[in-house]
């Protein structure tokens, strides 16, 4: 008796129909740079562009986006998710001030459905457009036995340059200097286990709309991440950053505590900002201690950065025109390296 892959549960087929499928969406994510590989084994990029670098340094970042795709299989929402595995991958080069050049995507499916594959990759190339990247390659694995068919998951490697004397960190930091947030969209792409818990163990429904927001809790916990790594870069190119923190797992003062030197603290004020409601919806369904919230969410504030305080109200004028909520979150001061919420 003879047997196949298909037998097996792999669908070739179905696979080349989702490259098809991705294809116009993948495109629109080309930089110059990207050079042809006719085989389609490797991405190609034309590292001749780094002669214009006295010191150029590759900075090179990888992440998924965690059980979120858990409620994207749920909700059968599938062209947002890319958007969460690029600002969790590119927005992590961004805080060394690392211009993002291209990436990599690897998508694991219990089953290969063409639509839902092409959906997933297209939103990663959607939202490497946004963050001036390339998508210059990926895999779609199909795991049949060890995946449920509607079951998936996503992951990334990104790749960017930064020149050696322009790079971003504690060493630049100073007492004095100025701390802005900028706001998230959302939870982004941490904590969700945390949700998923909340969800299993209390009467929250994802297709039920909370009474303080606007949108269906699953809704809100499926808007896309925010993307800052051309945020970053304006912010850079226009005036004295000294640091960067990108606010995903460990919440707020662990991932800016990673951005001070072991001279200095970041005091941060709770007044400054308000957290948005979503948040509040699931604390108090859950029951969720203040210390929990602060170390599993980033509670509105998606990126930090670190600024001379002659610059902080033209990097605060500058995010305003581009459309990024921002806002004075605090202060460096002498202190020991870490970072506290007031």
């Amino acid at each position: 008796m003879s047997t196949s892959y298909a037998a097996a549960g792999v669908d070739i087929a179905a696979g080349e129909r989702a490259v098809e499928l991705m294809k116009a969406r993948v495109a629109k994510s080309r930089r110059p740079e990207v050079v042809d590989d006719a085989s389609g084994f490797a991405g190609l990029f034309d590292a001749s562009a780094f002669l214009r670098y006295e010191r150029p340094l590759l900075a090179t970042s990888t992440d998924g986006v965690g059980t979120k795709v858990d409620l994207a299989r749920r909700l059968g929402v599938y062209d947002t998710i890319g958007h969460d595995l690029v600002g969790m991958v590119i927005d992590d080069l961004a805080v060394c001030g690392a211009e993002p050049l291209f990436m990599t995507d690897y998508i694991a499916c219990g089953k290969v459905v063409p639509e839902r594959i092409a959906d997933i990759v297209g939103g990663i190339a959607d939202a490497c457009a946004l963050a001036g990247c390339a998508l210059v390659g990926g895999e779609t694995a199909e795991h049949p036995g060890l995946l449920e068919p509607d079951e998936f998951d996503i992951a990334g490697a990104g790749t960017g340059v930064v020149e050696a004397g322009a790079l971003l960190g504690p060493d630049r930091v100073r007492p004095g200097d100025v701390v802005l947030a900028l706001a998230s969209s959302g939870i982004h792409s941490n904590g969700y286990s945390l949700v998923r818990h909340i969800i299993a163990t209390t009467d929250l429904s994802l297709d039920a709309t909370p009474a303080d927001l606007s949108r269906t809790l699953g809704e809100e916990l499926l808007t896309p991440t925010r993307i800052y790594a051309k945020d970053c870069l304006a912010l850079t190119n226009a005036g004295p950053v000294r640091a960067f923190a990108h606010i995903t797992g460990g919440g707020l003062t662990a991932n800016l505590a990673r951005s001070l030197p072991p001279t200095a603290d970041a005091v941060l004020h709770r007044s400054s900002w308000t957290v948005p409601p979503l948040f509040e919806v699931l604390r108090a369904a859950g029951r969720v201690p203040t210390e929990e919230m602060d170390k599993t969410f980033n509670l509105g504030v998606g990126m930090a950065a670190i600024v001379a305080p002659d610059y902080a109200d033209e990097a605060l004028r500058l995010l305003a025109a581009r459309n990024v909520p921002s806002w004075t979150l605090g202060e460096i001061t002498e202190g020991t390296g870490t970072a506290t919420l007031t």
